[in-house]
């Protein structure tokens, strides 16, 4: 075994022993004070809006697994370089290398979004347990030769051992750490009676075919995109909502507090912005809350508040047009979703819900404060990175049966999807074949213009390829446009096309 090979095996050693030291120790101080995952939320904050929508179109809802990953395999590569250095020419290198892998944790955890003071603590008790491996693994001195066979068993023993116990409590840590959370807490709230229940469920509104998307999305199935590496616990003991900024009285809130108020329950469609046309990131469910604009009236907007800023616990911000938030459309604090407590991974105990537009302009998870401002004095964690600062739902539509590339047989065949135009609602779905008239479909029944709908066609199907096309056509008239455009900066359009081979 050479000396370069023996080095970098070492330092991979001891940057595993690092990380899952650090990670046991995070499980006291909080997931988000572990390193890689202080490191990767400044990486998620500082990374182009390009990256973002490349990362979200090859990993889709995966990409902040990916960025962990990708972090770990640099991680592993730069720690081989210096173990290499270390081994080969001066111990100091591998010294330098952890103190640079502390320094950068370090600061990464500190500067966090209300990181507590002993944010840093993971990384350093990580540092030290580097620092002991490094120093145990290169211990042994190679001959003119090279290392003996004993040597080299010793080596691979410790290295070994080290690696796999390093694999077991890193991905032990991790695990109890989300395990401990508000899960308990969360069980034992009990969602309050409404005093204003969601319209009924027409017995149309759901043809409940094999591949068509149901009406109401199970909450396991709905749609996760949002900008949090881990997920964040919050008691409901120590929830607050902080109402502030140009108001005339400022409003805070307790969840209990909340609970206590009227409570409407409504089906909503929320879209992630980055949903490409025919894509997956939408869904539909029935949401109960209190409604935003009664909390607001408490507060009193002062003249030129334009914009309501909704800040989540871990920071991430979303501008909302204070118009929006007091008109008619039922946006709300929402504190369940299909008629269970919010699941933690949709902003338990308390997130926002608002009819009509984008997420990321609307829908904070876990939120602890509404500031009342203007859209030309702050711009929000999306505007920053280029997004557009006011981002009404595209009205779009979806083939979901056939499947593309499908080989349905010849003869009858239903061609269903969904369409929406949230807050507007649709009005009419066509569907060409091939280069065909185009025929309308029939649109199932919904209960407010707040939902997808769902529409089918009856078709006789000929033998051969053919191209499906969808558009639909909003309440106020407007047809979804062809014009092709990336979601970039405020969402997705064209018409969404599949092509099948009919056997």
């Amino acid at each position: 075994m050479r000396s370069r090979t023996y080095g970098a095996l070492a330092g991979i050693t001891a940057a595993a022993a690092a990380i899952a030291v650090a990670e046991a120790v995070a499980i006291l101080t909080g997931a988000a004070t572990a390193p890689l995952v202080a490191v990767g939320g400044v990486v998620v904050d500082a990374v182009p809006a390009g990256v973002k929508n490349f990362a979200v179109d090859v990993f889709y809802t995966y990409d902040k697994v990916a960025l962990l990953v990708g972090t770990l395999v640099l991680l592993a590569a730069f720690a081989a370089v210096t173990g290499a250095l270390a081994a080969t020419r001066n111990r100091i290198y591998g010294y330098a290398g952890i103190g640079i892998f502390a320094a950068v944790g370090i600061v990464a955890a500190l500067t966090r979004h209300n990181a507590p003071w002993y944010a840093f603590v993971p990384t350093l008790v990580g540092g030290i347990a580097a620092v002991a491996v490094l120093e145990t693994t290169l211990r042994p001195k190679p001959s003119e030769s090279g290392y003996t066979y004993e040597q080299r068993r010793w080596f691979l023993r410790v290295a070994g051992g080290t690696l796999a116990g390093a694999a077991v409590v890193g991905f032990a840590s991790r695990w109890w750490a989300t395990r401990r959370g508000v899960q308990a807490e969360r069980a034992a709230v009990q969602v309050p009676a409404v005093s204003d229940s969601a319209a009924g469920l027409p017995p149309q509104a759901d043809a409940q075919l094999p591949d068509l998307a149901p009406f109401v999305t199970p909450n396991k199935d709905f749609y996760l995109i949002d900008t949090a590496l881990v997920v964040p616990q919050v008691s409901p003991a120590d929830w607050t909502l902080r109402i502030h900024g140009r108001v005339d009285r400022e409003v805070t809130i307790t969840y209990d507090e909340l609970l206590k108020r009227p409570m409407i329950e409504r089906y909503i469609t929320l879209a992630c912005v980055s949903n490409e046309v025919g894509g997956g990131l939408i869904g539909n469910a029935k949401w109960q809350g209190v409604r935003v604009r009664d909390l607001l009236a408490e507060a009193r907007p002062k003249a030129g508040a334009d914009q309501v800023v909704s800040r989540s616990v871990d920071g991430f911000t979303a501008g909302t047009p204070t118009s929006v938030l007091l008109d008619d459309r039922d946006a709300m604090l929402a504190i369940a979703m299909n008629g269970e407590p919010l699941p933690i991974e949709h902003g338990f105990p308390v997130r926002m819900v608002v009819p009509g537009l984008y997420g990321y302009v609307s829908a904070t998870k876990w939120l602890a404060e509404l500031e009342l401002t203007s859209f030309a004095d702050f711009d929000a964690y999306w505007i920053k990175r280029g997004w557009a600062a006011q981002a009404v739902i595209k009205t779009q539509s979806r083939i979901d049966t056939p499947r593309d590339g499908g080989e349905p047989k010849a003869g009858p065949l239903v061609i269903a999807g969904v369409a929406w135009a949230q807050h507007r609602g649709v009005s009419k779905v066509e569907v060409q074949v091939d280069e065909g008239e185009w025929q309308r479909a029939e649109l199932l029944a919904v209960p407010s213009v707040d939902t997808w709908r769902q529409w089918r066609l009856n078709w006789t199907a000929t033998p051969g390829k053919h191209r499906l096309t969808v558009r639909a056509t909003d309440n106020g008239g407007q047809t979804q446009t062809d014009a092709v455009a990336p979601p970039d900066p405020d969402g997705a359009t064209g018409w969404h096309s599949i092509e099948i081979d009919v056997r």
